[in-house]
């Protein structure tokens, strides 16, 4: 790999670097952005920099190259990552990960997409349309799921607001089969304010200000919506829900000192029109709230405006939330395996891609980034379990004897978040289940005392003097990358079910089968009592445990992605902000176990510097290593030509043994087919002398492959026996009407339908007193005459024609052909030469395919000769083209 990039792009692998340090390892990333090399390895991790501009490093003969290769082959890149996946996973049956971790806006979406366009570019070879489809609809789901749970942020212009796992089934030859995605904490709370998030989504299709890139966007959305198999009436449920959420934004409330009112009656009329549910009693639910007191009976409650707000933002989160988990409820319904049965299919293996919201930190931290950065800190508990631990583990199984590396395990801070009956989240969840008025101030208080003790946990009390804290609002947690400041203020409403029954109910009773079908809940009456839902916190802890267990059971691929600055630029590389990523991520402890081992090679020389495992031999540093990589590089060549060498000599004996027992067993098989073959004809045509047609109905056996050229020549000597057969019955004196069929035959198969073989032919027509009585007497004189003066020796072909003149007048002449010349004769004065031409002068006779009588004579000179045959005056309709074709053709073969 150190051969693959020149030193000017800096080292491709961390572990190559000559000191680990936080410099050096700043330097060469630094280096390796500048020049467009963004990505670089950590032995198997891949660290990638956001370039914030299109590369071409994405390509399908980048696809090509790095098929089938192993990791260090080729220079770092997502391929390489998703190809050892891949081969992984079908090679050894394995199911595997890769996660891909990073800050809001480092590129994670973005590297989540090539290597699943990488899996679906590399499989199924033999184009099955149903594994084509498969990875269709698994791709188009990106783009349906973007539109619908990402952002425009401050800081990344396409923010997941959501967790998104994807497991990729493969069968037994590696095609991909079907998947599944999970969605992890949805962030709820943009439906409730500008509501942008929608508006390119709802308006770009109509709206005339909306810019190209809005429009190719939602046509593409659409476009997906379709290949995955959402219908048109859904789809167009989709539309009414979103128009739902914008129209609820703008729904406002006001009192008149008793009651609160709807500002704006319309509104209310355009939400009961969009959800198929009746105008009052959508008003009373946004008004009122139906409670069952505990002797069965049911009251109406009047809202205040404060309840009221709530309860719209909570019904317009809760839209939001549960239209997206149907979306993905749908994708899965369509892609999931079906039909599986193991014993029939093979196993089943998995390659799973996890997309999750990256670490964050801002002005405001709330619920939200609390249950995100405690998600990363459960991932960076992996990492460390799976890759760190597992290097160490390795070469103290081999009996390696070398240097403890700490890191830092962030048990303490998962524990800080998650420990039954004393984690914030049990905190959390206690005030929650609190009756009376348990406001977030107090729920801090009660943080305060049980975790006041604990070293990654503060706030403004247990720390006055800290001024970067407000009192009763701020609390801090020093998480794995770095610490951060949260607002309690909204924790506890964000964490309980804060939506009242009567919208449930509401949208259960919907007449759209869509929004029926994402509100079962709302089955239940008033009066049912229910078991307490689980807090949201607590269901993303669950979820966030569900995820680990998952991919702590499969052979994880890591890529950490890095923001190189804030102002997305291609060209600055901002020291600090990445510093500060590669501190979080764990990169400079991972370089240090990673070198803190021993890198596997062969034993050169280098006895100071090498160390005997049990199974394995190791090296340390990068200059003894590069120093074997110059060794290995100059003896590779001379021992593959060694290896080439024997085993081409190996594999050359072993095919000479086969052909020769290849080639003996041939020649006595060829010997056989060809004995049998004689044998086959000679019985076939043992009898055909005394047969009606001369064994003409004999089928002829099928020949052996040797035998193909002497089966033909045996065809054609048979064919001239029973031509010879036929014709030795023929008298003499027909045998030159005979030679003229045949030649007319010849020339006029397939060309002419009738051309007069079935009748005799006469051939001299004018000099026949039984086809010209008045003029053949005259005729014969004149013949006499022309053969004593040319010196002919024989009439080919004579009768009556008319021509056409270039005055469009027709003449009647007469012609004859002799073996010396072809003469034009007028009959009306005693056939008298209007016009005499040599035979060897003609080059060509053409004539039509249709019924007529057409002959054109072609000569050397061009003087061509173009005539009409006439039929006879006895025998009107014989057709006598075929008589001068033949007679022409026989005479010019002969």
């Amino acid at each position: 790999m150190a051969e693959l990039e020149g030193l000017e792009y800096g080292k491709s692998d961390f572990v190559l670097l000559d000191e680990v340090t936080m410099e050096q390892f700043m330097e060469n990333l630094r280096l390796r952005f500048e020049k467009g090399r963004i990505y670089t390895f950590i032995g198997e991790v891949v660290v990638s920099v956001n370039p914030y501009r299109q590369l071409d490093i994405y390509g399908k003969e980048v696809i090509e190259d790095y098929r089938g290769r192993e990791l260090y082959e080729n220079p770092p890149h997502l391929y390489a990552v998703a190809d050892a996946a891949y081969k992984a996973m079908k090679r050894r049956a394995k199911d595997t990960c890769i996660v891909i971790s990073g800050e809001s806006g480092a590129g994670k979406t973005e590297a989540s997409k090539y290597i699943m366009q990488y899996i679906a570019a590399i499989t199924n070879p033999s184009q099955r349309a149903e594994v084509e489809s498969v990875k269709n609809v698994l791709l188009k789901s990106n783009c349906v799921l973007e539109a619908f749970g990402n952002a425009k942020t401050n800081r990344n212009d396409n923010s997941s607001r959501f967790g998104k796992y994807m497991d990729i089934n493969f069968n037994f030859n590696g095609d991909p089969t079907g998947g599944h995605i999970n969605n992890y904490l949805l962030e709820k709370v943009r439906p409730s304010g500008s509501l942008y998030l929608f508006l390119s989504l709802c308006h770009s299709k109509s709206s005339s200000q909306a810019s190209n890139n809005d429009s190719l966007c939602h046509k593409a959305v659409m476009a997906a919506l379709k290949v995955i198999g959402f219908t048109a009436e859904e789809i167009i449920s989709i539309y009414k829900i979103l128009s739902t959420i914008l129209h609820l934004g703008n729904l406002q409330f006001t009192s008149d000192g008793e009651h609160v009112i709807l500002v704006g009656e319309d509104t209310v009329k355009h939400i009961s029109e969009l959800t198929s549910t009746e105008p009052e009693n959508a008003r009373k639910t946004l008004l009122y709230r139906t409670v069952a007191t505990g002797g069965g009976e049911v009251i109406e409650k009047g809202h205040n405006e404060q309840e009221a707000s709530y309860g719209r933002d909570a019904f317009a989160k809760a839209l939001y939330e549960r239209l997206f988990a149907w979306i993905v409820g749908r994708i899965n319904s369509v892609i999931e395996v079906k039909d599986y049965n193991p014993a029939l299919h093979g196993k089943n293996t998995v390659i799973g891609v996890l997309d999750i919201y990256g670490f964050e930190i801002f002005d405001n931290n709330s619920f939200e980034q609390f249950c995100i950065n405690y998600c990363n800190e459960k991932l960076q508990q992996l990492f460390i379990e799976l890759i760190l631990r597992q290097e160490q583990d390795e070469y103290q199984r081999e009996g390696i004897t070398w240097q403890h590396i700490e890191y830092f395990n962030n048990q303490i801070i998962v524990d800080l978040v998650e420990q039954p009956h004393k984690g914030i989240i049990s905190i959390l969840d206690e005030a929650c289940l609190t009756a009376g008025k348990v406001t977030d101030t107090v729920c801090l208080d009660s943080m305060n005392k049980k975790l006041g003790q604990h070293p990654h946990y503060t706030s403004r009390k247990l720390c006055p003097a800290d001024k970067t804290m407000e009192f009763n609002r701020d609390f801090r947690i020093r998480h794995y990358a770095g610490d951060v400041t949260y607002s309690v203020e909204g924790f506890l409403d964000k964490n309980k079910d804060p939506l009242f029954q009567d919208f449930k109910r509401l949208m259960y009773n919907s007449s759209d089968p869509v929004l029926k079908e994402m509100w079962p809940d709302g089955k239940m009456s008033i009066t049912e009592v229910t078991k307490r839902p689980l807090t949201a916190a607590t269901l993303f802890k669950n979820s966030i445990i569900a995820l680990v267990d998952k991919l702590a059971c499969k052979e994880p691929y890591y890529v950490r992605c890095i923001k190189p600055n804030e102002v997305k630029s291609p060209m600055l590389f901002n020291d600090g902000r990445c510093q500060h990523q590669v501190a979080y991520l764990g990169l400079l402890e991972n370089v240090r176990v990673r070198r803190a081992g021993f890198a596997i090679v062969n034993q050169h020389g280098f006895e100071d510097d090498v160390a005997y495992g049990h199974t394995k031999l190791f090296v340390r540093t990068p200059r003894t290593l590069f120093t074997l990589e110059q060794e290995r590089a100059a003896l590779i060549p001379i021992l593959v030509l060694f290896l080439q060498k024997v085993w081409r000599g190996a594999l050359a004996r072993m095919r000479c043994r086969k052909i020769r027992a290849i080639y003996t067993i041939m020649a006595y098989y060829k010997c056989y087919k060809v004995k049998a073959h004689f044998w086959e004809v000679e019985r076939c045509f043992a009898n055909v002398r005394n047969m009606a047609d001369y064994g003409k109905s004999v089928e002829w056996p099928k020949p052996p492959a040797a035998l193909v050229q002497f089966h033909r020549i045996t065809q054609h000597l048979y064919r001239r026996w029973w031509a010879r057969q036929l014709i030795k019955n023929i008298p003499p004196s027909d045998m030159a009407e005979v030679r003229a069929k045949v030649a007319a035959l010849s020339a006029l198969s397939g060309e002419r339908v009738d051309w007069g073989y079935s009748r005799a032919w006469e051939r001299d027509y004018l000099a026949s007193a039984k086809d010209s009585p008045l003029t053949s007497t005259n005729f014969v004189r004149i013949t006499k005459e022309l053969k004593n003066k040319d010196q002919y020796s024989q009439v080919l072909f004579s009768c009556s024609v008319r021509m056409l003149n270039w005055f469009n007048n027709t003449k009647d002449r007469a012609l004859l052909i002799t073996d010396k010349h072809i003469y034009r004769l007028e009959p009306k004065k005693h056939f008298k030469v209007q016009k005499r031409i040599s035979l060897d002068a003609v080059v060509g006779v053409s004539v039509t395919s249709g019924s007529d009588q057409m002959v054109a004579l072609h000569t050397t000179s061009q003087d061509d000769f173009l005539v009409h045959l006439q039929r006879g005056q006895l025998n009107p309709n014989q057709d006598r083209v075929g008589e001068l074709v033949g007679s022409l053709t026989d005479h010019f073969t002969r």
